[in-house]
């Protein structure tokens, strides 16, 4: 069979020039060899290119909030504000003396804001304080000890223990965390809050900042986090006291390719 022009075969090769002589020249395990670490070298291409791309994106990222020195923080914590009822909290009810009679002595604050108290009735305490649920309780016993003509030998008295809080909380935000909400313990600070959440690899954490919600009308409480001076000089400054209700943002870039995510960023 002619072959166009070319030199026939030998030994049942195409004969080729230059480079593809080279390396089609090559045993077949060096070629091999040779296309895994060219591909190996475009990947890695890629992997920079993306990484390049991915940190060019975050720059334009801003920064929200500035630093608020007044704020609480690590070395300077505050107690919280004194606790408010709210559903659905679990309560511990005393109730002295115990011939008022058969009252539940733990009860949760239903969705509607009341405890039932059983023959006692239901009573209504979300929004109030300990103490103050403990007065408004002492007056419908007391009332309802009247009623039903109970001769009792000394006064009614309340005690109200925090039996589980359930209602306070705290949320991690932002494109660079899986988001989510945490129960507030009282001594939770920003760091605190990072090391809890599920940080992506995506995250830019050095532009978190911290939102503390507001009354209506009122100015914006955003404070700016500088983690780098948290986590590598251990400074306190931004490693604010996070309260009930606050809102930790973490930004983040674009999500990673799949060679990123294979070979990680460099």
């Amino acid at each position: 069979m002619p072959w166009l022009g070319m030199m026939p075969p030998r030994n049942g090769y195409i004969p080729m020039e230059g480079m593809a002589a080279m390396i089609f020249g090559l045993p077949p395990s060096t070629r091999t060899l040779l296309r895994r670490n060219v591909l190996l070298g475009l990947m890695s291409l890629t992997s920079t290119g993306c990484v390049l791309r991915r940190r060019l994106a975050e720059r334009k990222v801003k920064q929200l909030g500035s630093v608020d020195p007044a704020q609480h923080r690590e070395m300077s914590l505050s107690a919280n504000a004194p606790y408010v009822i709210e559903p659905p909290d679990s309560l511990e009810v005393r109730i002295r003396p115990d011939t008022i009679g058969a009252i539940p002595s733990s009860v949760t604050v239903q969705a509607d804001g009341v405890i039932d108290l059983g023959f006692a009735g239901r009573i209504y305490v979300a929004g109030l304080q300990l103490d103050q649920a403990e007065s408004v309780i002492a007056q419908k016993l007391s009332l309802f000890a009247k009623k039903q003509k109970m001769t009792l030998d000394e006064p009614i008295e309340v005690n109200i223990r925090l039996d589980e809080s359930k209602s306070k909380f705290f949320y991690v935000l932002g494109k660079g965390v899986q988001q989510a909400r945490f129960a507030v313990t009282g001594r939770e600070t920003v760091l605190d809050a990072i090391m809890q959440s599920q940080v992506k690899s995506n995250a830019i954490l050095e532009k978190t900042y911290l939102v503390r919600p507001h009354p209506q009308g009122m100015p914006d409480q955003i404070m700016a986090v500088d983690w780098i001076a948290i986590r590598d000089r251990g400074e306190t400054m931004t490693n604010y006291q996070i309260f009930p209700g606050d809102r930790l943002v973490i930004p983040g870039g674009p999500d990673p390719g799949l060679v990123e995510t294979l070979f990680g960023s460099r």
